[in-house]
Formats: structure tokens, sequence, C-alpha cells
């Protein structure tokens, strides 16, 4: 089950960029730094074409589709091999064909009001976006002390260093972008640096866990 896997993966990095070389790049450089959860975004050039390629090479990771509006852009992505979307709003289309297709759709909300009404929509995790904009960790307790059953993915400014506070507010799991892949990194090819910043994320959610625990 998809949540169970973003449970335990707590990081889902947002691959967003004008170059679709870089965000290649920045995929193969996630995967290998041991990120098993990767949210294409559809503001990357041929972004279904980079879903297909992930999804056939890379079975065992939960490949997404991100910035997903509109019903034909996510039938699209489902067809790419797409294992979940993501919106940064309300999405109806898109869910009514995830719904349908039966792939887990995370619409975005930024108020209590916008967060239920996502749930009794069908959402499967309601995403907190711009997370950092909202209250960043604070604002998330208070989300969870209300709707406690309600899984929730915080985005937007969530970095390695303030990660394991999220996770510790009640987050399912936490999207990161270009906290951990820095746009001037990927032009510039700094693989050891986008490594570097995606194992700290990982150490962060590991203490995290242990801490469930």
């Amino acid at each position: 089950m998809l949540l169970n896997r973003l449970a335990d993966l707590k990081v889902v990095p947002v691959i967003r960029s004008s170059s679709d070389l870089e965000a290649s790049r920045a995929c193969d450089w996630l995967l290998e730094a041991g990120l098993k959860a990767l949210e294409v975004t559809l503001t990357v050039p041929d972004a279904e074409g980079l879903i297909a390629n992930l999804a056939e090479r890379e079975p065992d990771a939960l490949i997404g589709a991100g910035t997903v509006l509109t019903a034909k852009q996510a039938t699209a992505c489902i067809d790419a091999g797409a294992t979940f979307l993501v919106a940064p709003c309300a999405a109806p289309e898109v869910q009514a064909v995830a719904n349908e297709a039966g792939i887990p759709f995370m619409p975005g909300a930024a108020t209590p009001s916008e967060v239920l009404a996502r749930w009794r929509e069908g959402a499967a995790l309601v995403k907190i976006f711009p997370a950092k904009l909202l209250g960043g960790p604070a604002f998330l307790k208070t989300l969870r002390s209300v709707f406690p059953e309600i899984p929730l993915m915080p985005t937007g400014g969530v970095n390695p260093d303030t990660a394991s506070a999220y996770l510790e507010a009640g987050a399912l799991c936490v999207g990161m972008g270009g906290e951990l892949m820095p746009s001037a990194a990927l032009r510039a090819g700094d693989k050891s640096g986008v490594i570097t910043l995606a194992r700290q994320a990982l150490a962060a959610v590991t203490d995290a866990k242990k801490q469930e625990k």
C-alpha cells in the first residue's frame, strides 16, 4: 500500500526543473543516494517520458507525477507508469481519473477547510503547501490535532534540517524540492553536493523513525 511505503520512506523528492537533462540527472543522483520515492513534476520537459523511463528501470521505487492539474495530464502520467499523482491544489478532474484508475491522488491544501474538503473528495493523502510559509511544523501539529485520521505531507520549504520536526509534528512523510536539489548544483553538475544533501535528509528521517519506536 502506498501510504505504508511513504510512511517508511519518509522523504519524497520533488523534481522540478526547466531542463529534462537536469531533471534526469537529479533522479539518478537521488536514487543513488538511497531515496526510493520520486515525484516528477509536469513542469519538467517531457516529464511523462522521464516517468516512463524511471518506472521501467526502477521497479522497486515509487515513481509519481506532480503538478498534475487536468484529466488529460493524469491519464498520460498513469499510462507512463506513475504510481501516484500530486497537485498543489484541488483538482477534481484528476481525482476522478485517479479514482477510476485506482491510483492514489495527493492534492494540496493550505487551510483546515481545504484539508477536510480534499479528504472528503477522496484524497489518499493531503499535501500541505507551502508548508514553511503556512507556519511550519507548528501549523502541521495543529492540523494533526484536529484531523488525526488524515495523512499529511508538508511540502514547500522543508529541508534536511527541518524534516524531523515535521515528522515529529505528525507528518506521514515530507516533500522536498530545491532543498535537496538546488538549481545551481544541478546546472553545475554537482553530484556530490546533491548526494550529500540527500543523505542528510535520510539521516534525519532515520533518527525520526528511531524515535517513533
